[in-house]
């Protein structure tokens, strides 16, 4: 009998057991094909790759753990209920019985995915290292033309609008806000939030168009899933800075598209949740504004600011006070440039500028921005305003009192963490190359022109670098010539003394052979020069131990497995890829300032 043999009828093992194809797991379930992805997406379930595929390499297996995980959710019986439900209106349409389906229709079955987000983020850590494909599906939504009878709900839409706002206006309000780059996709942004590092992407604002191509189906079900995580995460942040959620917008501001400036002026004043004074109607906000604009006394300001920030009925409440009083004292430095980068700046956006991206952007790095049209702080003639963002050549009307910039100026500077020189980025003229900061310069083997410039001027304000080169100090320079000196000696000294135990060596050998002095010493005198006889034992060195190295690696590769030989290849032809592009990096640089000084001579 072999050693493996199984009688007919007993239980399987190994990866028979373990795994199970999707064709058998929708079977098992009872349920449709499409509701099985849609519990998958929901439940965060996903294929798995056994080390031995049973039943063939051309089908999809899930873990047998996971599927009986599916089995005993909830969600099955709602999905049930949904479809039992949707026999019943079209059966009462088929009999004409219009008011039955009506009310059918009026009382449709629901389900919340509350408990799922307790289940697959048990901390809210977890759900903040998860949401950066969260925030790139709802921003792209909320970029999507809000119209009937299209694939995707208008509620929808508007709920994804709603739910981005809410998060860019916590991340502006809190200056979490650390990098931004513009690229062929979107924009990228990456913020800072309790730790957690989150990058995401949003769309151009531009004319979005919905294809065919693409199962709206599997996305929407991946949309209802983050819609609710977003949601449950914007709750946790607002209640962290104390301001209630979900926020009560101003209806004019909501009716210009003016969401996020509504919410930052709504986080600025509905502060600590259970005062009745910083929560309620909108009348109620509209009396607390025309009170804050009044004219008052010193002492009775005060006084109407501690009564604001004080809630009500809650104990350590002046302590809440004192620790944000010390926030900006325990702030780590990032976090003091990203506050203090637009300070005392005011900017003014023209019509022709991404406006809801540079909504976003300046008040997270402490500026005042307004923009061009209905709902604005203040107007263009606002004599404070220190910059224009502009994107057309030619002006109306030119203020002498401020700067007109392109919009590459605000994500350079804060990319960078200091004001850049506005020279370079006024009207009419080429910007410098946009750089993207999520490349690491040092990995990549090669630091682009601007780049250098950029670190000079941070090590300048940093006050950690000495001048530029023909610019620094005389002890400067006298303390880098002697610091080089210093170095030459050094390795000249280890150069000598090597190639002393190098000719030690050589005598033991020579006296082992038995040869006399005199044959090596006239073989020497037919050389001329010793400095070449020191080069070619040196190069003829270099030889031997790169050819040594070299078949080492051809050992070891050898030796190893096909699976790990492959990963070696692979990492070799990415490092020579990485090299080709540095190499085409820097004869395109050569090239440019070829031509650059051609066109200067002429």
């Amino acid at each position: 009998m072999p050693k493996h043999y199984r009688p007919a009828g007993k239980k399987k093992e190994g990866n028979a057991a373990k795994y199970i194809t999707r064709t058998k797991a929708v079977s098992y379930l009872q349920i449709s094909l499409a509701v099985f992805r849609k519990l998958c997406i929901l439940k965060g379930v996903f294929p798995r790759e056994p080390k031995k595929k049973v039943e063939g390499n051309h089908k999809t297996y899930y873990h047998m753990k996971d599927i009986a995980f599916l089995l005993h959710d909830p969600l099955i019986e709602k999905f049930r209920e949904i479809k039992v439900h949707r026999k019943k209106v079209k059966k009462a349409f088929a009999k004409k019985n219009k008011d039955l389906a009506d009310r059918l229709l009026n009382r449709p079955p629901s389900y919340k995915l509350d408990r799922l987000i307790i289940e697959r983020y048990p901390t809210f850590i977890d759900a903040l290292r998860d949401l950066d494909d969260c925030l790139t599906m709802v921003h792209l939504f909320a970029a999507l033309p809000a119209v009937e009878g299209e694939r995707v709900q208008v509620q929808r839409i508007h709920n994804c609008r709603r739910l981005s706002h809410e998060w860019q206006a916590y991340i502006s309000r809190t200056n979490s806000l650390r990098k931004t780059f513009i690229s062929v996709k979107g924009i990228y942004y990456q913020a800072e939030v309790q730790g957690q590092k989150i990058t995401w992407l949003t769309p151009h604002a531009l004319q979005q168009v919905l294809t065919d191509d693409v199962d709206f189906n599997v996305m929407l079900t991946f949309l209802e899933f983050y819609e609710t995580l977003l949601a449950f995460t914007n709750f946790k942040l607002y209640h962290s800075i104390n301001v209630n959620y979900p926020p009560i917008l101003d209806p004019r501001l909501e009716a210009l598209s003016a969401e996020l400036y509504a919410l930052s002026r709504y986080m600025s004043t509905g502060r600590l949740p259970g005062n009745p004074n910083s929560v309620g109607s909108i009348e109620d906000k509209e009396t607390e504004n025309t009170k804050e604009s009044s004219k008052t006394d010193e002492s009775e300001l005060r006084l109407a600011q501690l009564q604001h920030q004080l809630p009500a009925n809650e104990p350590g409440a002046l302590m809440h006070l004192v620790e944000e009083s010390t926030a900006d004292d325990t702030e780590d430095s990032p976090a003091k440039d990203c506050r203090s980068l637009f300070r005392n700046l005011k900017f003014y956006l023209s019509r022709e500028v991404p406006r809801e991206s540079l909504l976003f952007i300046i008040p997270a790095f402490g500026g005042t921005v307004s923009w061009e049209g209905e709902g604005a702080p203040f107007d263009e003639t606002d004599e404070d305003i220190t910059h224009q963002i502009v994107d057309r050549p030619t002006q109306s009307h030119v203020f002498l009192s401020r700067e007109y910039v392109q919009p590459q100026w605000i994500f350079d500077c804060v990319n960078a963490r200091l004001i850049l020189s506005s020279t370079d980025y006024t009207v009419g003229r080429v910007p410098p190359p946009h750089l993207s900061p999520f490349v690491d310069n040092d990995e990549e083997g090669y630091v682009p022109e601007y780049a250098e410039t950029i670190k000079r001027l941070q090590d300048a304000a940093k006050n950690k670098v000495l001048p530029l080169p023909g610019l620094g100090d005389e002890a400067q320079e006298n303390s880098m010539v002697e610091a080089r000196s210093e170095y030459n000696e050094a390795a000249e000294k280890k150069r000598k003394l090597e190639m002393l135990e190098k000719q030690y060596h050589e005598e033991l050998k020579l006296e082992i052979e038995g040869k006399t002095f005199s044959n090596v010493s006239n073989k020497k005198a037919d050389i001329p020069d010793d400095v070449d006889e020191d080069k070619s034992e040196e190069a003829n060195v270099s030889d031997s131990t790169k050819q040594a190295a070299d078949d080492a690696a051809e050992i070891s590769k050898s030796l190893m497995s096909n699976k790990k030989r492959g990963l070696l290849e692979a990492m070799e032809i990415g490092k020579e890829r990485k090299k080709s592009k540095v190499a085409l990096l820097k004869d395109r640089k050569k090239k440019a300032e070829s031509s650059a000084s051609a066109k200067k001579r002429s």
